[in-house]
């Protein structure tokens, strides 16, 4: 078994690889890189009952990989560049030759991937930790699960002002409900589930519309979804809406919150 690790800045992602089939991801969040590598691998070969001499490869990718030497628990390692592995990840999970991929995690990051030409187009700091950070200042939330619980009672009409609130007739292909203007309509009766509600849509919405414009520009109409906020239900409403008003496709894949790892894992035998 090839085993990928991706040491994130809190969260790490471990999984097996054998004969191209994905065994059972799991994750282990840690401050300390290589106390979370350790502990992932740890909990990994316990759960599936593996010793070290199951490990064929053991290939590392993501920010904290840096902390890594040459071993992990006496066991050697091979780096891999963290976009190449994003990339060979999200065609991997979809069967796609080509397509634009999105990492989404503490910040977002896009890569055109075509085969084995993988390329990183750029990014932006909204992502999860804007989620985050303006949910605890708005409501004293910190957890994505309270967020999201709050969220879903909130009211986005509360914050956001929308093409029906300044406009009679179409704007182009623009339907009313569109957002003109994220928190553009603040009111005094918006309470913190509306704020949060509208911190989320804003992420999102930002995030899906840097990805069009990264596919229009690199002349693709896939564009995969990778990372832990794909699984927050309002993401995924509000992709399938720019997806349709875009005429985009948008992938989510199975173990999308583990595509790096993934890609990692399956970058031993490329």
């Amino acid at each position: 078994m090839t085993i990928g690790i991706d040491i994130g800045g809190s969260t790490t992602k471990i999984v097996g690889v054998r004969d191209q089939k994905i065994v059972k991801p799991l994750t282990v969040e840690a401050n300390d890189p290589i106390a979370s590598a350790s502990g992932a691998l740890g909990k990994f070969l316990d759960v599936h009952r593996l010793q070290f001499s199951d490990i064929y490869h053991m290939m590392v990718t993501g920010v904290g990989s840096s902390f890594l030497d040459e071993a992990l628990l006496g066991i050697p390692i091979t780096k891999v560049d963290e976009f190449k592995a994003l990339g060979y990840g999200g065609l991997f999970l979809t069967g796609l030759e080509k397509a634009i991929i999105v990492s989404m995690g503490t910040g977002t990051a896009f890569v055109k991937a075509h085969g084995r030409c993988i390329r990183h187009l750029g990014g932006t700091g909204v992502g999860g930790g804007t989620i985050t950070g303006l949910s605890g200042v708005m409501a004293g939330l910190s957890s994505i699960k309270s967020i999201t619980e709050a969220a879903d009672k909130g009211r986005l009409e509360e914050v956001d002002l929308s093409v029906g609130d300044i406009a009679h007739t179409d704007i182009g292909n623009l339907p009313f409900s569109i957002t003109a203007s994220n928190f553009g309509k603040m009111t005094d009766q918006a309470n913190k589930n509306d704020m949060v509600k509208g911190v989320l849509n804003m992420t999102f919405q930002v995030v899906g519309m840097m990805a069009i414009f990264a596919a229009r520009n690199e002349k693709d109409r896939d564009i995969v979804l990778s990372g832990k906020l794909v699984n927050i239900p309002m993401a995924r409403t509000i992709f399938n809406e720019l997806s349709k008003l875009y005429g985009m496709k948008f992938h989510v894949p199975d173990h999308a919150a583990c595509c790096t790892a993934i890609g990692a894992a399956i970058s031993a035998d490329l």
